[in-house]
């Protein structure tokens, strides 16, 4: 099984958030972010803090699945993401 946190950054653009933000807001370091955006494993005391900074549950922000399909998601989901950030660096 992996972790997903696919829906983190479906969250984050819901929100209108970028990845900068988020850590400024939650207090978690670049490291971490690196760590959430490769869905590597973090502190559980992370996923609290990001749950805080966006008022939140782990449920909201984190899966637990297959590796293969994680892989397929999070790079739908990464395009998504930047195709955002690039509409909003052009207003």
């Amino acid at each position: 099984m992996a972790v997903s946190y696919n829906k983190l950054w479906k969250k984050l653009i819901d929100l209108d958030m970028s990845r900068t933000q988020l850590r400024l807001k939650a207090g978690i370091s670049t490291k971490t972010l690196a760590k959430l955006g490769k869905n590597e494993n973090v502190n559980t005391d992370v996923l609290v803090k990001v749950c805080q900074a966006l008022d939140c549950n782990v449920d909201e922000i984190m899966d637990i699945t297959d590796p293969e399909e994680t892989n397929e998601k999070f790079e739908e989901i990464a395009g998504r993401r930047q195709k955002a950030e690039q509409e909003n660096a052009e207003q």
